[in-house]
C-alpha cells in the first residue's frame, strides 16, 4: 500500500534520479529489517525450469540492478529469482543523459541506457558481498566499442568470469541500444555465437564441477521466420532457455504521447502483445524442448498468467514494478497459482 502513495513523488523526478532514490529507500528498509513488509507473503509455488528449482515463477528482469548492488534488498520483495546485469567486460558509462523516459499515458518506458555498468570486476565483487542464496541470473553483453565481428570474445569473457557465481546466465543479443547488437540474432552469426558459448560452457562445467544453464534473450521485433530459425538453433545447440522478450523499437500507439518518439527500447504495456505473440510462436516451434521465460508488459497478475498460458514457464517483471510497485510480485504469483489449479 505504500508505493501508490510514493509514486507521484517518484514520477515528479527524472527517472534515473527516481531509480536511485527508490533503491536508497529500499536499502534503508532492508538495513532496518523492514523491507520484507513490502514483499510478497504468498505461499511457495515451486517451479522447475532449466534444471533449477524456483520457489516461485516470478522473477526480476535484468536492467533494474545492473551491477548487482541491491541483491539482498531486492530479495526481500518475494521474487522467485533475481537477474542482474547487463554486464560488459569493461566498465562503460552508457549513452548521454537524458536516456530514460516515462510514458504514463501508455504505461510505458523508453530507455536508451546503452549497457551502462561498472564492468565484470564490480559486479563480481557485489555478488561476493551479497548474502542472497536464491536463484541468481547474470545477464551478459558486449562493450559498445567492441566491433560486432569480435562480439563473441566479449560474451566468452563474461561467461568465464561470472560462471562460478550464477545460477544461470543470460546472453543478451537483443538490446536496441548497442549499435548492431541485434545483428547477432541473424542465423549465421547466432549459430557461431551459440556454438562458441556451448563449447565454453562444457569446459567450465568440468573446471567448476557444476553445470550453469544458458538462456538467450531475444527481441520482440522478429519476423515469424526469424523466430522459427532461432527456435531451431536453440534446439540444435541444446540451449537451456530463452527469454522473450526485450524492448521494442515499435512506436505503434505511442507516437503522439509526450516522449513517444524518443529513440531507444520501449517497454511496459505497449510491448505486452508483441512479447506474448513471440512466446506463443516459440512455444509452438520448441514443443517443450527449451523452456521459455516470459517478460514484457506485465502490469497485472493476469498479464503474468497470460504469459504462462502462451507457453512460458517463468515470468520476469521490470516496467510493471515502476508503475505498480512490489505488490505486483504477489499479485502475479497468485494469478499463476490460480491458473495452475
Amino acid at each position: 500500500m505504500l508505493y501508490p502513495l510514493l509514486r507521484p513523488l517518484l514520477f515528479s523526478l527524472e527517472p534515473e534520479k527516481a531509480h536511485k532514490l527508490t533503491f536508497a529507500g529500499l536499502e534503508a528498509l532492508h538495513a532496518l529489517g523492514f523491507a520484507t513488509v513490502l514483499g510478497s507473503r504468498e505461499e511457495a509455488l515451486p517451479t522447475e525450469c532449466m534444471g533449477l528449482h524456483f520457489p516461485n515463477p516470478v522473477g526480476l528482469s535484468a536492467g533494474l540492478d545492473k551491477n548487482g548492488e541491491h541483491i539482498d534488498a531486492l530479495a526481500d520483495l518475494g521474487f522467485g529469482f533475481i537477474e542482474i546485469g547487463t554486464v560488459t567486460p569493461r566498465p562503460q558509462p552508457g549513452n548521454p543523459q537524458p536516456r530514460m523516459f516515462r510514458l504514463p499515458g501508455a504505461e510505458g518506458i523508453i530507455n536508451r541506457l546503452g549497457f551502462n555498468n561498472g564492468g565484470l570486476d564490480e559486479l563480481v565483487k557485489n555478488v561476493e558481498a551479497s548474502q542472497y542464496r536464491g536463484i541468481l541470473g547474470i545477464n551478459i553483453g558486449k562493450n559498445f566499442d567492441t566491433p560486432i565481428e569480435n562480439a563473441n570474445d566479449d560474451y566468452l569473457a563474461c561467461l568465464t568470469r561470472v560462471y562460478p557465481y550464477a545460477s544461470y546466465i543470460t546472453v543478451n543479443i537483443s538490446s536496441p541500444n548497442t549499435k548492431n547488437l541485434r545483428q547477432l540474432q541473424q542465423s549465421d552469426e547466432l549459430e557461431r555465437l551459440l556454438s562458441a558459448l556451448k563449447d565454453e560452457q562444457a569446459r567450465l562445467t568440468v573446471r567448476h564441477g557444476r553445470y550453469v544453464p544458458l538462456a538467450l534473450k531475444i527481441a520482440p521485433d522478429l519476423e515469424a521466420d526469424q523466430v522459427l530459425e532461432i527456435a531451431r538453433l536453440l534446439v540444435e545447440y541444446r540451449f537451456d532457455g530463452v527469454i522473450a522478450t526485450n524492448t521494442t523499437l515499435s512506436r505503434v500507439g505511442v507516437e503522439h504521447i509526450r516522449h513517444g518518439k524518443e529513440t531507444g527500447g520501449l517497454s511496459g504495456t505497449p510491448v505486452r502483445a508483441k512479447s506474448t505473440a513471440v512466446i506463443r510462436a516459440l512455444s509452438a516451434a520448441l514443443a517443450g524442448r527449451v523452456p521459455i521465460i516470459g517478460v514484457g508488459g506485465i502490469l497485472e497478475g493476469s498479464h503474468a498468467a497470460e504469459k504462462i498460458e502462451a507457453g512460458a514457464t517463468l515470468v520476469q517483471l521490470y516496467s510493471g514494478l515502476i508503475y505498480r510497485g512490489p505488490a505486483l510480485v504477489g499479485e502475479s504469483i497468485r494469478a499463476i497459482a490460480e491458473l495452475r489449479r
